[in-house]
C-alpha cells in the first residue's frame, strides 16, 4: 500500500511524527508537503494528495492540518474522492469499511500523537466491506458524477 502525506503548517508536527509511525509500521509513504513548518495554504496540499490519488500513484492519503476540517472539505472537492476526518479509532474504521474513503484526515489541535497512531492503524487494517454500505457508496459517487457534470466537467471515463 502506497499512502501519500500532506499537511499544513500547523499539522507540520503530527504529520511527521505519522510518517515515522508508517515507516516503522512498513508502509510506503510519500510526503506531498510541505517540508517545513513555513505558512502554506491547506487547500493547495489537500488537492495535490487528493489529485495523486485519484491518478492512481498513491492508493490512500493523511492529510492533517489544525482541525482536519478543512482538509477533508478541500480533498472532497476533487472528482471521485471520499476524505474522512477521524478522531476516534470506531470512525476510522467505519470511514473505510462503510464509505470506502480513500483518505483520512486529523487536527493537530484536536487529537495526540498516541491517539493519532491508533485512529490511523485502524483506518489502514480496514477495507471496504461492500454489503448494505455498496449501495450508499454507489448513491455517493452518482452525487458526484451528477454535479461534475452540472458544472460543466466531464469524468475521467468521459475523457477517456
Amino acid at each position: 500500500m502506497r499512502i501519500a502525506v500532506g499537511s499544513d503548517e500547523v499539522g507540520f508536527d503530527l504529520k511527521e511524527m505519522l510518517k515515522e509511525y508508517l515507516k516503522q509500521s512498513g508502509v510506503e509513504c510519500e510526503d506531498l508537503g510541505p517540508a517545513d513548518r513555513a505558512p502554506v495554504l491547506y487547500p493547495e496540499v489537500a488537492a495535490r494528495v487528493a489529485e495523486a490519488i485519484r491518478g492512481g500513484a498513491f492508493d490512500r492519503g493523511l492529510l492533517v492540518c489544525g482541525t482536519g476540517i478543512g482538509m477533508a472539505i478541500s480533498a472532497n472537492k476533487v472528482p471521485g474522492i471520499r476524505a474522512a476526518c477521524c478522531h476516534d479509532t470506531y470512525s476510522a474504521e467505519r470511514a473505510r469499511k462503510s464509505n470506502n474513503a480513500q483518505i483520512i484526515t486529523m487536527g493537530a489541535r484536536v487529537i495526540g500523537p498516541d491517539l493519532a497512531k491508533s485512529v490511523l492503524a485502524a483506518w489502514l487494517e480496514s477495507e471496504f466491506a461492500g454489503g448494505s454500505s455498496a449501495p450508499k457508496v454507489a448513491a455517493i459517487d452518482e452525487l458526484d458524477r451528477k454535479y461534475r457534470k452540472t458544472r460543466g466537467e466531464m469524468s475521467m471515463a468521459e475523457n477517456g
